[in-house]
């Protein structure tokens, strides 16, 4: 029987055991932390639990009134302006923890009746190779004991961890990292939070709607520099609007605890004061301590792994998956190449990761979805594409909701009007991308996107009428 070891439970690790269990593979999965790895123990389920929260104080707190809703309480007729609902944090983060912990058991489960074993302790490659082409994989257990295992294939799937700046190291109570604020028992009266990115801007909102004051320290123009600059442009009105101190152009070089305050400094100088403080500057991939340069595997000078568009690394019989190879840190990447590993090597069907059918969102207020070609593309003349964007203040259900921001954009092919990429900003944006994601992959047209049948009322509906106006449009433009 074909032996595998895989190194790390995250997506790219459990999804690769399930395929390879399923494949009629001996698969033993290596893990030191709990199946579900960052994504489910401290990044995607815990963050995303903590803004589903937020999502429901946000959308009282602003159509509330709009929608005719009376809210009967004891606050004085001069204090109606005041905020009318509050977050208990100690019992969102309670339910936090116990939501990761049973998505985690429920991914052990499920790993475990497929036939993979599971093995608690830190894996890491041995420098040798057998003549037969297997490898030896050491685990460590916690109590320091020693098993060797032989692998014909090893998968490395060991995600990353925060990026600390030297002069502003967390200490877990008021210095923060993305990992320790569900440990917070009180909401943070003033949060700063230091990045823009993503991790920053989805916390940064979160807090904001729960009720903390929000300062949101960006080193770049705008927030989310990596997304579609309208859909940026569209958050960082918002949370302005909202009230949060977005500070552009703005370095942190340093925050300090003083007293039961944190003090954080800017490469100009400044000085800006909160009762805590959030670092999200990146991360650094789990890499270091495994032999795997030893055993032939490349690394990146940013300490990624190199892998192909089937997952493997330099070394022989050996695969990488997920947040340690840098391709992309998103959970459903993660595990398609954990599966495209297991289907390579295992000689099954397999198609090479296509990044350009990847679908990704931000898990803001509101949502920022896209998938493949972006506007940034298009800009660079990566691509020649039309585009057509439509404000969903035009959409009659986002009347009827209460809801003013957001758009949907589409891009198409001259000519053929083949779909290559799309942006929506909305609520649930998540789940309105869906059927560009599925035009994107399919090289669907506008037309076929056009004349299929859309529920009115719908937000849906604004991704159809985007679609005709790409149809009948003769020259590239927007609108």
């Amino acid at each position: 029987m074909t032996r595998i070891v895989i190194i790390g439970g995250g997506p790219g690790g459990y999804e690769a055991a399930l395929v390879g269990a399923q494949l009629g593979a001996e698969v033993t999965v290596v893990d030191c932390d709990g199946l579900g790895g960052a994504s489910v123990l401290t990044d995607c389920v815990p963050s995303k639990t903590l803004i589903a929260t937020a999502e429901v104080m946000t959308t009282f707190d602003s159509s509330y009134e709009e929608l005719g809703i009376i809210v009967a309480d004891d606050t004085p007729h001069v204090e109606q302006a005041a905020r009318v609902v509050g977050v208990d944090l100690g019992k969102v983060n309670r339910r936090v923890k116990r939501l990761a912990l049973a998505q985690s058991h429920d991914i052990t489960a499920s790993v475990t009746r497929a036939g993979a074993r599971v093995l608690r302790g830190r894996g890491r490659l041995s420098g040798r190779q057998a003549m037969d082409g297997s490898r030896q994989v050491i685990v460590t257990a916690a109590d320091g004991t020693e098993e060797t295992l032989t692998a014909d294939a090893v998968l490395i799937a060991t995600g990353g961890h925060p990026r600390e700046v030297p002069d502003a190291k967390p200490d877990g109570e008021r210095i923060l990292n993305w990992t320790q604020v569900y440990d917070l028992k009180e909401l943070p009266e003033e949060l700063i939070v230091v990045g823009s990115g993503v991790t920053g801007a989805e916390f940064a909102g979160a807090y904001q709607a729960l009720g903390s004051r929000v300062t949101l320290v960006s080193s770049r123009d705008r927030v989310l520099p990596g997304e579609d600059p309208d859909a940026a442009a569209v958050l960082e009105d918002v949370f302005r609007r909202r009230g949060m101190n977005v500070m552009a152009r703005s370095r942190a070089e340093s925050a300090k605890r003083v007293g039961d305050r944190v003090e954080v400094t800017l490469a100009d100088g400044r000085v800006i004061s909160g009762t805590h403080c959030l670092m999200a500057v990146g991360a650094i991939p789990n890499s270091a301590g495994m032999g795997l340069e030893e055993a032939g595997v490349k690394l990146k000078d940013s300490g990624h792994i190199w892998t192909d568009k089937v997952s493997r690394t330099t070394a022989p019989g050996v695969y990488a998956a997920g947040d340690v190879t840098g391709v992309f840190a998103l959970a459903s990447v993660a595990a398609m190449q954990g599966r495209i590993a297991m289907y390579h090597f295992l000689g099954d069907a397999v198609a090479p990761l296509n990044l350009k059918t990847v679908s990704s969102n931000v898990f803001t207020d509101p949502e920022i979805a896209t998938v493949g070609y972006t506007q940034a593309d298009v800009d660079a003349g990566k691509i020649d594409a039309k585009v057509v964007k439509l404000p969903l203040l035009r959409n009659p259900r986002a009347k009827m909701q209460g809801i003013r921001d957001g758009f949907v954009k589409i891009f198409c092919r001259p000519g053929t009007g083949i779909v290559v990429g799309g942006c929506v900003v909305a609520p649930k944006a998540s789940e309105l991308i869906h059927p560009i994601s599925i035009a994107v992959d399919n090289n669907l047209t506008v037309e076929q996107i056009a004349n299929a049948f859309t529920v009115y009322p719908s937000l849906s509906g604004s991704i159809a009428e985007v679609a005709r106006q790409l149809h009948t449009r003769k020259t590239a433009g927007e609108v």
